[in-house]
């Protein structure tokens, strides 16, 4: 008779092979076509509110593997609350206004800045542009598996949006926390606009600093009575931006430190007396005296001659001082400098010069240097100040210097006309509001706090046609400009109707309420519009008020922002501040952030090192879920490292996995949850130990889906996988499994853990491995209780399979470990060729006193956990010793002949003369088949 055809061996089509980048597009396709999302919501309903708001990614280009990593955070979330008793809808968003997508599309058009084209004409391409890049990007992001209002998402151009956020900034401005002024801001001249603090990076740039002597005309009699001779006195000041020595109107010590007057080679020099040595030393100067000493507030109000330009340069005193570098004498230009335009304002008879336009080209006042860029002109400056004997020093030095996010290039600062945000009017409200905020990691909040209190007040105007425009008017009578809460509602209704390609199809006329007059001048004989459009930070910042506020299913504030670590002074930040200034708190309860990718040396991906990896590179080669399982299993806080190696890492890990559940799928093929079930006190205690070990890493991972940490989840899957399940639960059980009767209780018990830790493990990974978990569930038998359709309709289980006290678990960890060490035996032996398989050895533990006990009293259960034949205790050493403290083992060939049914050795084979090759426990199977 052929035994092997009775044995219950595994069945099942689960593939070994996932094939997930062919298979992956089927399911995505079954998803949208039977509206997935839409009835997972409705199933959902009436459940609580939770609320991820998506920051909006910007609609210029491909996504690249930081827009895969953010995505797919933002996944495991939403799933995972859908899938716990939340409804959590996802409304994805892009920005797509202002410079980024400019730039995008007068590439793609091929239009330069000089191109001949109406304000309307380039909006249109603009548009069209930014909505091909949202299909684009679309379309990529639900290849990853995100899922989401896809079909209705939030778009910055979007007429419904611009008209909140004109309302948003209406109430800001009825606050008065909305001017016009005059001020330094980040300028970059390739792009031709002002730029925010959170539009620049900082890069380290090569440079000359100079040290540059102004001459003393008016010392008030100070320092000619500590014995200089004024028509051979100088301030020396240093800078490290030799082109804004045109604009140079004043020079700032610091009132409180000591400066002294030294003398050398005839001439005398008013310096910080901690930052003279090393002045004198970058000017080659060992041979000097010091003739005084003098108080920085002593020498306010002297002048000196600009050294070549017909001005008079002003000292000042300033607390933003420093002896950080330099001479503590600062170099004053307030058209070029947030700190020198500030400290100015004190003092009325100081001009604000700025000698250069917005292309960085120098202008008239800057003397004979006119024409040249501002990179052009410093060599130029240099050469005329030696030449003219001004020079005091020059030396090269690298520093950080701030560029453009865009073009890359530096940025200069330059006093222009701009609107601003005056965030210190309600910045302590808005570092109170981010107390109320958990933050993820928790350095966070102080991070955003210290920002917001150290920052200037907003630039929120820029110099482009594409974007939101500021919704000012100016009076044609008078020429100010108008803060009008009326108007500024009308412009909101309008752009609901019509968009805010309004602004540039109609005069100003028709955004002016019927009977208004300027409120400066009480005429109205015409009225213009404001040029510039809002910074998009300010587009993506309105979204709370545009989004979670403006549609009923959402909710105010969010749940939770997640985002990169950049938008500490980015989105956070803006959403932040209008949400504040808006006389609201916080729009946000969480706020979560993640670190950059890198490559696997830790090295900035970049096209020039070549060592990018693009998302749809990893999914063709690998699948989505590969992906999903990269993110889930990095510590994601810091820099996130992938690379081919890591990637085959991942590859093995889910590999692993996804044997786990074909094991189990294999072995249910028979079994129907409803009706085979077996009940937890006739479970054997090896099936208890098992549940109790889903029961642990159960509650782990769901902890660490709580608590964002999704590596945490990850790894605890993955071992419970490997060495409770593979190694130890799944090894042990194949002989119950397949010699067994098939309706056996024993068998059933083996089978009930297994559909419980499929069932589990499906619902647990599916907010990870989105696809494979799909194919698991269409693939396993389920119970009643269960929505077959998809895992995603079903709560996951919590952990509460079995109560197990403390010592079942210290007894069965115990016998685990003992296990390893019988295992290193069996495998010694094999290679000594003393067995060939486990089943033909007979194990021998060697152990005394308490050990010698509790090997005794489970002496039964121990030959089917180590899958051997036979197992005794006795005294004495062993042939190897293990981890287990007092424990030695010895492997002899077992006693008996080989059962031709379950290969075991045993004396009872020949026994049952119907069955004269099996064993006792075989020949009774066979009878009750």
């Amino acid at each position: 008779m052929d035994y092997n055809k009775t044995l219950n061996l595994p069945k099942t089509e689960f593939p070994m092979r996932a094939s997930l980048p062919q298979r992956e597009p089927e399911f995505l396709k079954d998803w949208y076509e039977n509206d997935q999302y839409g009835r997972l919501m409705k199933h959902n309903d009436g459940k609580p509110l939770f609320v991820l708001h998506d920051g909006p990614p910007y609609a210029n280009g491909d996504i690249h593997i930081g827009h895969a990593l953010n995505k797919t955070l933002k996944d495991f979330i939403v799933r995972y609350k859908n899938m716990t008793g939340f409804k959590s809808p996802y409304v994805p968003g892009w920005d797509t206004h202002g410079l980024p997508t400019e730039l995008a599309a007068r590439k793609k058009a091929g239009i330069t800045a000089e191109s001949n084209i109406t304000d309307l004409e380039l909006r249109k391409i603009c548009r069209e542009t930014a909505l091909s890049y949202v299909d684009l990007q679309r379309e990529s992001f639900k290849r990853l598996g995100v899922i989401g209002e896809w079909d209705n998402p939030y778009i910055t151009l979007q007429k419904e949006f611009e008209q909140e956020q004109i309302k948003v900034f209406a109430s800001m401005a009825s606050k008065g926390y909305i001017y016009k002024g005059l001020k330094p801001v980040y300028w970059c001249a390739d792009c031709n606009t002002a730029l925010a603090e959170a539009e620049i990076e900082y890069a380290e740039d090569p440079c000359h600093s100079i040290y540059v002597k102004f001459k003393v005309t008016d010392d008030m009699g100070k320092l000619t009575a500590l014995g200089a001779e004024l028509d051979k006195t100088y301030f020396v000041i240093w800078t490290t931006t030799t082109w804004t020595l045109p604009a140079n109107v004043a020079i700032c010590v610091g009132p409180n430190y000591e400066y002294s007057l030294l003398k050398a080679n005839g001439e005398y020099y008013v310096m910080a007396t901690d930052l003279a040595p090393v002045a004198m030393a970058d000017a080659g100067i060992t041979d000097y005296e010091t003739v005084g000493i003098i108080r920085g507030d002593e020498l306010e109000y002297m002048k000196t001659a600009h050294p070549f330009i017909d001005r008079t340069s002003l000292v000042i005193v300033g607390d933003h001082v420093t002896l950080e570098s330099g001479t503590g004498c600062v170099h004053t230009a307030p058209g070029h400098g947030v700190d020198d335009f500030i400290v100015c304002q004190k003092y009325k008879e100081i001009p604000i010069v700025v000698p250069v336009n917005d292309k960085g080209v120098l202008t008239e006042e800057a003397g004979q240097f006119a024409g040249l860029t501002t990179e052009e002109a410093n060599k130029p400056i240099a050469e005329h100040l030696e030449k003219i004997g001004a020079l005091f020093a020059l030396k090269k030095i690298k520093h950080q210097y701030p560029h453009c996010w865009r073009c890359h290039k530096p940025v200069i600062f330059r006093a222009t006309s701009q609107w601003f945000c005056s965030v210190d009017d309600f910045k302590d409200a808005a570092v109170k509001a981010a107390e109320d905020v958990k933050w993820y990691p928790e350095w966070g909040k102080d991070r955003l706090q210290s920002m917001v209190l150290e920052r200037a007040d907003w630039c929120i105007s820029r110099q482009r046609k594409w974007g939101v425009p500021i919704p000012v008017m100016y009076c044609k009578d008078c020429g100010k400009e108008i803060i009008d809460e009326s108007i500024m509602n009308k412009i909101s209704d309008i752009f609901g109707e019509e968009g805010s390609d309004a602004w540039y199809a109609h005069d100003a006329e028709y955004f002016i309420p019927e009977g208004f007059k300027c409120p400066h001048c009480g005429k109205a004989n015409g009225f213009e519009k404001e040029k510039d459009i809002m910074d998009v930070w300010f587009d993506s910042g309105s979204s709370h008020a545009a989004v979670c506020k403006n549609r009923d299913y959402l909710k105010w504030p969010a749940d939770v922002y997640l985002e990169g670590a950049d938008q500490y002074r980015g989105w956070f930040q803006s959403s932040l501040l209008t949400s504040v200034a808006g006389g609201n708190g916080a729009p946000y309860k969480q706020i979560i952030t993640h670190g950059w990718t890198v490559d696997g040396e830790g090295r900035k991906m970049s096209k020039s090192l070549g060592n990018g990896i693009a998302p749809q590179e990893v999914i063709d080669k690998y699948g989505a879920d590969i992906l999903r399982l990269w993110v889930a299993s990095a510590d994601y806080h810091a820099d996130i490292r992938i690379s081919p190696e890591i990637l085959k890492q991942i590859s093995d890990n889910y590999r692993k996995i996804r044997n786990t559940a074909r094991y189990c799928l294999g072995n249910l093929y028979d079994f129907n949850p409803d009706t085979d079930m077996v009940a937890n006190e006739d479970l054997e205690e090896l099936d208890k130990y098992a549940l109790m070990k889903l029961d642990e890493v159960l509650k782990t991972a769901h902890q660490g889906y709580n608590e964002y940490e999704y590596h945490t989840t990850a790894h605890a899957l993955h071992n419970f996988c490997v060495v409770d399940m593979s190694n130890f639960y799944f090894d042990v059980l194949k002989d119950r499994l397949y010699t067994s009767a098939p309706q056996s209780k024993s068998r059933r018990a083996a089978q009930t853990v297994l559909y419980k830790v499929l069932d589990a493990l499906c619902l647990i990974l599916t907010p990870i491995l989105a696809f494979t978990c799909d194919e698991i569930w269409k693939a396993m038998p389920h119970d009643s209780s269960r929505n077959v359709e998809s895992p995603l309709f079903n709560d996951i289980p919590q952990g509460n399979y079995i109560d197990a006290d403390e010592e079942f678990i210290a007894k069965w960890d115990k016998i685990h470990e003992i296990r390893t060490d019988v295992q290193k035996a069996l495998e010694l032996a094999r290679n000594e060729k003393i067995i060939g398989k486990p089943l033909e050895a007979k194990v021998v533990l060697h152990a005394d006193g308490d050990l010698a006990d509790f090997l005794n009293a489970e002496i039964e259960a121990l030959p089917e956990i180590f899958i051997t034949s036979a197992v005794e205790v006795a005294e004495g050493e062993g042939a190897v010793k293990g981890d287990v403290a007092g424990l030695s083992v010895t492997i002899a060939k077992a006693d008996g002949e080989k059962c031709e049914r379950c290969w075991k050795f045993s004396d009872t084979v020949g026994q049952d003369a119907e069955h004269p090759t099996l064993c006792a426990h075989c020949a009774q199977t066979m009878k009750e088949l």
